[in-house]
């Protein structure tokens, strides 16, 4: 049984920075993949950054690139998600996932084999 606990989320200030953690727990070898997804009520789920086990890959959503770094614990079995220069459109609840899998297509990301955390939201007002 794995388990994705996900932290730091909160209120912040347009222009601030939160850093967001999701830690795993149980059996996670056969995961390579840890991300960041979020999604607003009434959108569908976009991926925001993921992270292979051996941080041969990174992938970022556009709209984040150069704000958000993604970085990886293993000894931990946790994923960070440092968020700078937030803007009222990062408001959302984010939510973490490991998958055996990750593919970036067409500027995407898709996860295979994934398990998901319950979420942590983060509103920049």
């Amino acid at each position: 049984h794995v388990q994705l606990v996900e932290s730091g989320g909160g209120l912040v200030q347009p222009g601030g920075s939160l850093r967001l953690s999701c830690e795993a727990s149980g059996y996670t070898k056969n995961y390579k993949c840890m991300a960041w997804f979020r999604q607003v009520p009434g959108k569908e789920r976009e991926g925001v950054a993921a992270i292979y086990s051996d941080g041969s890959m990174t992938y970022f959503l556009d709209s984040v690139k150069g704000r958000f770094t993604i970085s990886r614990d293993n000894a931990k079995s946790t994923v960070y998600l440092q968020m700078n220069s937030l803007t009222p459109e990062d408001t959302s609840m984010y939510l973490c996932a490991v998958s055996q899998e990750c593919t970036m297509i067409a500027g995407e990301v898709y996860l295979r084999g994934s398990l998901w955390g319950q979420g942590t939201q983060v509103t920049v007002s």
